[in-house]
C-alpha cells in the first residue's frame, strides 16, 4: 500500500513537472520573437536636419530616429542612436563599433561593396541652392560657377565630381551641412548641392535668408537606406521585416507627414 502510494505520488508529481515546463514552453513559443531586448547601436551624424540633429539635451532627434524608433517597436527590439562624424560611421560599422548606420546614406553601387542595406526608406535627388535672384537650369550653370559647395563623401560631392571633375578647384568640399550653407550665406559659395529634404527644410525654415533651390536634370532620383555590415543577414532581415511592419501599419505615413508633407517630397514606396 505504501509502495503504491509512493508510486502515485511519483507519478503525480512527475506530472507537474512536465506540466509546468511545458505549460513554460507553450508561453514562450507564443512570446515576442528572439528580438525581444537586443539592442542595436545605430551611427548617426546629427548634422542632416530634418533625418538628423541634436536637441536641446544632446539627444538625437529627427525622422531617422522616429522612424527606426517605430521600427523597434514593431520589432520588439531596442535602439541606441550616437552622434559621430560622417566620416567615421562606416569604419564604425565595419569594426563592429556600431551595428548599423542609419543617416540619410544613399544606397549606391560602390557603397554595396563594403556594407549591406535595407529596403530603400525615402526617395530623394540632388537639388543646388542659391541666393534668390541666381539663374541656374543646366549644369552648364553650375560649371560657370566659381565656387560649388558640397559636403566630403555626401552624394552631392559624388554628383558634382561628376559633372566637374574630382579635382577641380571650383568645388569647395565642407564637414557638414551646417558648415556649407554658412559659406553660402557668407557669400563664399555661389551654391550648394545636396540632398532635397535637406534643402527644403532649410529653405522653409530660414525665409530671411534668401535662399532658393532648383532640382538639375543632371541629378537622378535616389533611396537612402539603413546600412548593415556586409554579411550580416540576421540584422538585415530584422530591420527589413520591421520596415515593412511599419508601413503596414501606417505609422511610416504619419512620421513622413510630421517632416515633410508640406514639403512636396515623395517617399520611397
Amino acid at each position: 500500500m505504501n509502495m503504491k502510494k509512493w508510486i502515485a505520488a511519483a507519478i503525480a508529481c512527475s506530472a507537474l513537472t512536465l506540466s509546468a515546463c511545458g505549460g513554460q514552453s507553450k508561453d514562450a513559443a507564443a512570446s515576442p520573437a528572439a528580438n525581444t531586448g537586443k539592442v542595436y547601436r545605430v551611427a548617426s551624424n546629427a548634422e542632416f536636419a530634418p533625418f538628423e540633429s541634436l536637441d536641446s539635451k544632446g539627444d538625437v532627434e529627427g525622422f531617422d530616429v522616429d522612424l527606426m524608433n517605430a521600427m523597434a517597436k514593431e520589432g520588439n527590439f531596442k535602439i541606441e542612436f550616437k552622434h559621430q562624424p560622417w566620416d567615421s560611421l562606416f569604419p564604425a560599422l565595419n569594426n563592429g563599433d556600431a551595428d548599423v548606420v542609419m543617416s540619410g546614406v544613399t544606397i549606391t553601387d560602390d557603397r554595396k561593396q563594403s556594407m549591406d542595406f535595407s529596403d530603400p526608406y525615402f526617395e530623394i535627388t540632388q537639388v543646388v541652392l542659391v541666393p534668390k535672384g541666381k539663374k541656374i537650369s543646366s549644369s552648364d550653370d553650375l560649371k560657370n560657377m566659381n565656387k560649388v559647395g558640397v559636403v566630403t563623401g555626401y552624394t552631392g560631392d559624388f554628383s558634382v565630381s561628376k559633372l566637374l571633375g574630382s579635382d577641380n578647384p571650383k568645388i569647395a568640399r565642407f564637414e557638414n551641412v551646417p558648415l556649407i550653407i554658412k559659406e553660402l550665406e557668407n557669400g563664399g559659395l555661389d551654391s550648394v548641392v545636396s540632398d532635397s529634404a535637406v534643402i527644403a527644410n532649410y529653405v522653409k525654415n530660414n525665409p530671411t535668408k534668401g535662399m532658393d533651390f532648383v532640382t538639375l536634370p543632371d541629378f537622378t532620383t535616389e533611396h537612402y537606406g539603413i546600412a548593415v555590415r556586409k554579411g550580416d543577414g540576421e540584422t538585415l532581415k530584422v530591420m527589413n521585416d520591421a520596415l515593412k511592419k511599419v508601413r503596414e501599419s501606417g505609422e511610416y505615413d504619419k512620421i513622413y507627414a510630421k517632416y515633410f508633407a508640406k514639403e512636396g517630397e515623395q517617399a520611397a514606396k
